[in-house]
């Protein structure tokens, strides 16, 4: 499946548009990324935990919004774009949100 941020598809045409497709995650941040992640700031230095659970978020919520393509018969998603926001009571909770276009190409 071609998913791309475009509005287009170079070398291939726009035949049918599904609709407008989702994926969503919702990740926990524990206490030892927390931790760590406090350590880092105090010394300085990049978060590996808090970007590795970054890069996992994205990674699932394009798979999903690519599993929800296939299911509506397209096979390609293009506009995607993909948003971040932090959640819960204690911003604990990281949620990843990838949104594009369903359409056929050919």
């Amino acid at each position: 499946m071609i998913i791309t941020t475009t509005p287009n598809v170079d070398g291939f045409t726009v035949t049918e548009y599904k609709g407008i497709v989702f994926g969503e995650v919702v990740s926990g941040v524990n206490f030892i990324k927390d931790f760590a992640a406090g350590i880092t700031n105090i010394f300085g230095g990049r978060s590996s935990s808090y970007e590795g659970e970054l890069v996992e978020a994205r990674e699932n919520a394009l798979r999903e919004l690519e599993q929800r393509a296939a299911s509506m018969g397209a096979n390609a998603v293009i506009g995607v774009d993909i948003d971040y926001e932090v959640l819960g009571t204690e911003n604990n909770m990281l949620m990843v949100t990838a949104s594009g276009t369903a359409v056929v190409v050919r």
